[in-house]
C-alpha cells in the first residue's frame, strides 16, 4: 500500500498520531468519592480535557482525538446534564481535526441515545452507536458499542433494555444489579453499570474484519468497555467480551483494543497476541495532574505516549502464528 506523500516513513516518524482521553466524567459538582472511596474532582476534570486538546493542538501532527467514553458523570444533576454533554463536547470542538466518540454508562445514565449521538456527531443506524473509519490506508479503526445489549440509554420497554434485564436476572441475584456481592470470578461482570454487543453489531464486527483482511489492513478496536480480564477489574469487563473476542481473533488483522471504564488503567496481551490498554481515567486527576496522552502509530506497533497519571505504553505487533 502507498504512503502518505508516496514517501516510506522512517522507522522513527510515525505514520500518523492520534490523542486519547477518557473517563473525563464532568459535572459542576463538588468532588466526591467513588464507590471504593477513590477521590473524583468533578468540575476540574473539564481542565484536564482543555489541557489535552491544548497538547494535542501544539503537537501539530495529532490527526485525530479519540474519546473512549464518560464525558459527563452520573451525579451531574439531570436538569443540568444537556449544558453540560454540550459543554464537554464543545471542549473537544477546540480540537484542530476530527473527533471520535465512543458512549460510556456515564454518557447514558444523563442523556438518550436518540439525544447524545447526534451531539457527539456518532454515526449511528437505529442509534446504535458502532461505526468504523480509516485515517490512512493502512489501518482501520473499529468503534464498538459497549452498550449495545444494556439496561441504560435505551426505552424502558425497548428489545435490547429488556434482553439486559433479563440477562441481569439470570446472571445475579442482587437486588441492587450494581452490586457484584456473591458473584464468583469472572461472573462479576454482570452488572447494570455494564452492557454487551449485540448479534447484529457482531455480525458487523465480523464482516468489517473480513474486509481489513482483504484490504491488508490493521485494526486497532476501540470499547469503552474492556474486552480482556487480563487489562482490567472483572467488575469491569464487557458482559460477552469473550464473543467479541471469538470474532476478533478469527482474524491476524486486530493488534490493538482500547478501553476506558477501568479507572485505573490496564494493559495486557492476550493468547492471540493482541494488546489490550485501558485508559486511566481524567476524572481521578487531583488538580494540577493530568491523564491524557498521544499514540504514535508505526507500522509495527502503536507507542502511547502518556502525561502524567496516564502512563506511556509500547504495544509492539506480536506476529508470532498461535
Amino acid at each position: 500500500m502507498g504512503y502518505p506523500n508516496g514517501v516510506a516513513p522512517q522507522e522513527n516518524q510515525p505514520l500518523f498520531s492520534f490523542g486519547v482521553i477518557t473517563d473525563v466524567q464532568y459535572a459542576d459538582i463538588p468532588d466526591g468519592r467513588s464507590f471504593h472511596g477513590v477521590p473524583r474532582y468533578y468540575r476540574n476534570s473539564i481542565l484536564v480535557l482543555q489541557r489535552a486538546v491544548q497538547k494535542w493542538n501544539n503537537h501539530q501532527n495529532i490527526s485525530f482525538s479519540l474519546n473512549l467514553g464518560d464525558i459527563v458523570d452520573g451525579h451531574c444533576p439531570k436538569d443540568q446534564s444537556l449544558n453540560a454533554v454540550r459543554k464537554v463536547a464543545k471542549e473537544f470542538e477546540n480540537f484542530n481535526g476530527p473527533v471520535y466518540h465512543t458512549i460510556g454508562n456515564h454518557c447514558l445514565y444523563n442523556l438518550p441515545r436518540s439525544k447524545l449521538l447526534p451531539l457527539l456527531s456518532i454515526p449511528s443506524v437505529d442509534t446504535c452507536a458502532y461505526y468504523d473509519f480509516s485515517p490512512i490506508p493502512e489501518y482501520r479503526f473499529v468503534v464498538l458499542d459497549g452498550y449495545d445489549i444494556s439496561a441504560v440509554g435505551w426505552p424502558d420497554d425497548h428489545p435490547h433494555t429488556i434482553e439486559a434485564l433479563n440477562l441481569l436476572n439470570e446472571k445475579n441475584p442482587n437486588e441492587e444489579k450494581n452490586s457484584p456481592n456473591g458473584l464468583e470470578d469472572l461472573e462479576r461482570r454482570f452488572l447494570k453499570f455494564n452492557g454487551s454487543v449485540g448479534k447484529e453489531q457482531l455480525k458487523w464486527l465480523d464482516n468489517i474484519l473480513q474486509d481489513a483482511t482483504k484490504s491488508n489492513q490493521k485494526v486497532v478496536v476501540c470499547c469503552h468497555i474492556p474486552l480482556d480480564p487480563g487489562a482490567t477489574s472483572r467488575e469491569a469487563l464487557l458482559w460477552n467480551y469473550d464473543e467479541v473476542m471469538d470474532v476478533i481473533h478469527r482474524y491476524d488483522c486486530v493488534k490493538v483494543c482500547l478501553g476506558g471504564h477501568d479507572h485505573e488503567g490496564g494493559h495486557s496481551i492476550d493468547s492471540h497476541g493482541v494488546h489490550h490498554r485501558v485508559l486511566e481515567a481524567a476524572l481521578e486527576c487531583p488538580p494540577g495532574t493530568d491523564a491524557f496522552g498521544y499514540i504514535d502509530v508505526f507500522e509495527d506497533r502503536l507507542s502511547l505516549i502518556g502525561t502524567d497519571r496516564m502512563a506511556s505504553s509500547e504495544m509492539v505487533f506480536n506476529h508470532q502464528a498461535y
